[in-house]
């Protein structure tokens, strides 16, 4: 593996190095984290041109935004302990035009970012396919790492989910039952009485569960009923505190039983009335607290102040 790569690809074997339960099993006291969705390099154009089925052959907005969060993100004290990207990376689909290059420029703009923050992916429908296949799924792993994993961070229990697998598993139902149970597993042990119960339990996927509501209809946005309500039981039910998504270009969710839906709005276009920006979540003993801030607010340095409170709250 080349050097240059390291930093895209420590998701391997279903796990992330440096942040490996031996290394990160244990409590230290509280830490922040970000997280980021959708920088989707070239939807902008594609979207003031009213045409999101192609490919976008401009994408130069969406770099520029993603250093400005690089730049943001360096400078921030606390110094977050990682940053999770909860896909749709760059907006050319599999084997399209332009996906080469924006997967290229998107690389070049993250290596910014400072070595001691971890890069964290996680797939969306445009890196995958709606419909993923076992090949965009392996091609998707060779230029970021696993499709779906764990990794430890102080005491707290992380889980990677695939959410295409999810929401249209027809072409690689196999793919889809491997993750169940590799998930049925995770989840079990997370709530095992025979085990040292992790601080916290988060997930992050690209697809939220629900918009604002357990119950509100299956739309494109999110998952399907019969999905997202078996999903539900298993997270609350293995002491799951928040499941963080993007896909949705604006920011939404809501907290139901004790299980927050985080929906945040994109590095890149904003379908709503949102900026671009990224969502900072300080993680304490009790509590996983989270604000959405633009990047102006991050570059102006005005969010350390607010950091620092809710990481003594």
């Amino acid at each position: 593996m080349a050097e240059s790569e390291d930093i895209f690809l420590r998701a391997k074997h279903r796990t992330f190095s440096g942040l490996s339960e031996d290394a990160e099993r244990d409590w230290r006291g509280p830490f922040c984290f970000i997280q980021a969705a959708d920088p989707q390099l070239g939807l902008m154009k594609a979207w003031r041109d009213g045409d999101c089925d192609g490919g976008g052959e401009e994408w130069a907005e969406e770099v520029e935004l993603t250093k400005q969060a690089v730049e943001a993100i360096n400078q921030l004290r606390p110094r977050p302990k990682f940053m999770v990207l909860c896909g749709d990376l760059v907006h050319a689909m599999p084997d399209t035009p332009f996906r080469e290059g924006q997967e290229r420029d998107l690389k070049a703009a993250l290596k910014g970012t400072d070595p001691s923050i971890p890069l964290v992916f996680v797939s969306g429908n445009h890196d995958l396919g709606n419909t993923p296949t076992p090949r965009t799924v392996e091609q998707y792993c060779g230029a970021w790492g696993d499709d779906y994993f764990s990794f430890w961070v102080g005491g707290v229990l992380c889980l990677v989910l695939n959410s295409q697998l999810f929401f249209d598993a027809s072409a690689c139902p196999q793919l889809k039952e491997a993750q169940e149970t590799w998930l049925e597993e995770q989840l079990s042990r997370a709530s095992s009485s025979t085990e040292p119960k992790p601080k916290h339990v988060l997930v992050f996927q690209h697809i939220p569960l629900y918009l604002k509501s357990p119950d509100e209809e299956d739309d494109y946005f999110n998952l399907q009923r019969g999905v997202r309500q078996n999903l539900l039981d298993r997270f609350k039910k293995a002491g799951v505190k928040a499941v963080f998504s993007g896909h949705y270009h604006r920011n939404a969710g809501g907290c139901h039983d004790g299980l927050d839906m985080v929906v945040s709005s994109a590095i890149g276009c904003q379908l709503g009335e949102d900026t671009h920006g990224v969502r900072v979540v300080a993680v304490t003993a009790d509590k996983v607290v989270h604000r959405y801030h633009s990047l102006e607010q991050l570059r102006a340095g005005g969010v350390d102040e607010d950091l620092r409170k809710l990481l003594q709250a």
